[in-house]
């Protein structure tokens, strides 16, 4: 039988692993969530890459932490920096928040920011988890 922490590790990978190719084939659904300011195409302050290219660039740490947390000589050192990578975003889902209760956004855009952001605690929690013990 397998043990719970390889079930939740193999989970997370496979969550991550979705993730990352949903970057790819669906971008747009996570630009609400990478700042104006990062992106050139949005005129911000610090933007060396376009939105898109954000989403896609982000794409690269999430397929990497699939590789790592797999690998048993690796996961501790790739389950800590998963857990920072999602404290990270929640910078970005932040923002989307913020946006979608300003002026321009949406009943829409309200819910599912709301929603988007709390998910990022259990994430947190979950990638924190898998370390070895």
């Amino acid at each position: 039988m397998m043990r719970v922490n390889t079930v939740k590790t193999w989970a997370l990978a496979a969550l991550l692993g979705t993730s990352a190719v949903n970057h790819v084939r669906n971008p747009a659904f996570y630009y609400p969530v990478v700042p104006p300011s990062l992106c050139s195409d949005k005129g911000g302050r610090l933007g060396v890459m376009t939105r898109k290219q954000w989403v896609l660039a982000s794409a690269v740490p999430e397929a990497l932490a699939v590789v790592g947390l797999l690998i048993p000589r690796t996961r501790n050192v790739t389950a800590i920096a998963t857990t920072l990578m999602f404290v990270g975003f929640t910078a970005g889902h932040l923002t989307a928040l913020r946006r979608a209760f300003g002026p321009e956004g949406t009943s829409q855009t309200k819910r599912i920011h709301a929603v988007r952001l709390p998910l990022q605690v259990p994430l947190i929690a979950w990638a924190w988890s898998v370390r070895k013990p």
